[in-house]
């Protein structure tokens, strides 16, 4: 994740039943599973120490080689290797995740650090939203799912109920903004360069440019990635995942930060159904098994199947936002009202 970029060496993990390292005369390294319960089936005909790990307070992890032959220089005899498991898997530290050239305590704390500044400014950002009942929802997605011409038609579809705003998040190009000015609304582009994801101040200052009026809805249309928008907080009410049927339907399983962190998943390009080998009850399923709690809308933005249902979240949504600032509205109206009325009181007194 590029909160903990420049980090960490030796954070492998080869991921089996029963990990023991082989450490070869080549200095190479990788395990197997070995079966604990009693002989071993076969010897190796090869010299070779077995490393345990250590795994240090700082996170880190490294192997001790021993030397597994007898005081009579024999060597001991090894059940069956299962070579199936030899995955490698970097996420197993507390950082959850690499990179070269850091412990995962420094990982861990460049990801406070940046995270940290990052939600304090998200704070502010959110703040400044409820303030004028401006609904935000943050749009994630991988390159590819449909979400910007989803957002072309949500747009189009709320013309003259709502004022809908846009922030626009891609490396390069105004492309995505283009099309949603080429419908009447006002929306602004953010290119991020290298960066894979939008962040709160990036949001903040988008904001002060597009100035939204109270009781607007805000869109912001992310980078195309389901990794690193995960991580970020950009003041928005709602993470919205659109997933296509177009890209597989283990997408939750393999990208589980995500849809954790999202209240809404839309099941986007359901006219394709036919044509790909898609199971959306299993799709379902594998939100609900990291997000029991996330919403499931399926959706075609260009034949318009489920598009009422995810206008109503919209609405729904954009009237919660509103209703605080109305409330807080009404109630100066009406304090103001009975402060008039006093000053009038005194005044028929006076006179």
């Amino acid at each position: 994740m590029c909160t903990t970029c420049g980090c960490g060496q030796n954070e492998t993990r080869i991921e089996d039943a029963h990990d023991h390292a082989h450490v070869h005369a080549d200095g190479t390294v990788h395990s197997h599973p070995h079966d604990q319960a009693g002989e071993h089936g076969h010897s190796h005909d090869h010299d070779h120490a077995h490393a345990h790990e250590h795994r240090h307070a700082d996170g880190t992890v490294h192997s001790h080689p021993h030397d597994h032959a007898d005081e009579h220089g024999r060597g001991h005899e090894h059940g069956h290797h299962d070579h199936r498991h030899q995955d490698l898997h970097y996420g197993l530290g507390p950082a959850g995740a690499h990179a070269p050239g850091a412990s995962q305590a420094r990982m861990v704390q460049i990801e406070q650090d940046i995270l940290g500044k990052n939600d304090a400014l998200a704070a502010a950002n959110r703040k400044r939203l409820v303030e004028r009942g401006i609904f935000a929802v943050n749009l994630v997605s991988s390159p590819g799912s449909g979400k910007t011409m989803l957002l072309v038609k949500t747009v189009e579809a709320l013309k003259g109920r709502h004022e809908v705003v846009v922030i626009e998040g891609d490396q390069e190009t105004s492309y995505d903004a283009d099309r949603i000015r080429a419908t009447g609304a006002r929306a602004l582009q953010i290119n991020t360069g290298k960066g894979c994801h939008l962040d709160a101040e990036m949001v903040g200052k988008a904001i002060e440019r597009l100035a939204p009026p109270a009781g607007a809805v805000l869109m912001i249309e992310n980078v195309g990635n389901l990794v690193c928008p995960a991580g970020f907080d950009l003041g928005e009410a709602h993470k919205v995942v659109v997933l296509s049927v177009t890209e597989g339907d283990d997408k939750p399983l393999k990208y589980p930060d995500m849809f954790r962190r999202s209240s809404l998943m839309l099941l986007n390009k359901i006219d394709l159904l036919p044509h790909v080998d898609f199971d959306v009850a299993k799709c379902v399923a594998s939100a609900r098994r990291v997000n029991p709690g996330i919403r499931v809308i399926e959706v075609s933005a260009t034949k318009g199947q489920g598009m009422d249902e995810w206008l109503g979240w919209i609405e729904q949504g954009a009237e919660g936002a509103r209703t605080p600032r109305d409330e807080s509205i009404g109630a100066l109206k009406a304090r103001l009202a009975g402060l008039e009325a006093q000053v009038a009181e005194l005044r028929s007194k006076l006179t």
